[in-house]
């Protein structure tokens, strides 16, 4: 089995030297690639791009993920402008060399409010969903379904039906119990036995009762025997933080690099603590 580290950096500095110099003093080689300057990673201009590139190849960190905000809005946006952003996250993922694309399964319709009963646009979200698992299969890339909050996919029954009707390799699940705590679910043991076929991506965070967010450990998450579980199940991929531990949007999430190191450490130990 193999851990590998990653981190969503833009949760530590908007700046991009500032990001790569603290995963580095955390011994993280990887990041999910969702901002940098205050641009969301879909708006980066072709020199940003090559800026990037850059400064990775100088540090020798990875890109994990694009973690694109593809599927975050109302079902009943137009869905032809959203496929355009939905290429260039294709492209985007090519020229970072990364076989995933993190992305969601929709808002209720954008004039119902979220107390829209999920049933009456389950057909439509399976529908996009399929469309976009189709063109990523064409290109070699997963698309990695996290369970946001307000989504279609936000409890573990809905995911459940999201992977048994979609059914197809290049769409998997990246896990998040922080989000699942967040929607009343029970992330381990109970989302992760039902979910656990189509997990290839996990999102380290923790929540408290209330959906207050904390670094993993020290939430209702029960990390400790989630990571054993892991370990025992042969679990092969990333685990990537996104602590959420300063603040908290809709598009993006921040800690800052004094409780990045806080939420990396805590994670760090509890790994060593497992004899990972």
């Amino acid at each position: 089995m193999t851990l590998r580290l990653s981190a969503f950096a833009d949760e530590i500095s908007p700046a991009f030297d500032e990001q790569l110099a603290v995963l580095g003093s955390e011994q993280i080689r990887f990041l999910d690639l969702r901002g940098a300057w205050d641009t969301n990673v879909l708006d980066f201009s072709a020199q940003q791009v090559a800026e990037i590139q850059r400064a990775l190849a100088e540090q020798r960190i990875g890109v994990a993920a694009i973690a694109s905000p593809i599927g975050k809005v109302a079902i009943d946006a137009p869905f032809g402008e959203h496929l355009e952003r939905f290429e260039h996250a294709l492209e985007l993922a090519r020229i970072f060399q990364t076989p995933f694309i993190r992305i969601f399964s929709f808002y209720p319709p954008a004039h119902a409010g979220s107390q829209s009963e999920p049933a009456t646009w389950r057909d439509e979200v399976i529908s996009r969903l399929r469309e976009l698992t189709a063109r990523a299969r064409a290109r070699g890339i997963v698309l990695l379904h996290e369970n946001e909050k307000d989504i279609y996919g936000d409890t573990i029954a809905r995911c459940v039906d999201l992977f048994q009707s979609i059914d197809d390799a290049h769409f998997r699940l990246a896990f998040d119990p922080a989000n699942f705590i967040q929607c009343g679910q029970t992330p381990y043991p109970d989302g992760y036995d039902a979910l656990r076929l189509w997990l290839s991506y996990v999102h380290v965070k923790d929540a408290l009762a209330d959906g207050h967010v904390v670094a993993a450990g020290e939430g209702l998450a029960r990390w400790p025997e989630f990571l054993h579980r892991l370990r025992a199940d042969g679990y092969d991929g990333f685990l990537s933080l996104e602590p959420h531990l300063a603040a908290s949007g809709q598009f993006q999430g921040f800690s800052g690099p004094v409780l990045f190191r806080h939420a990396s450490q805590s994670l760090q130990k509890l790994l060593q603590e497992a004899g990972q």
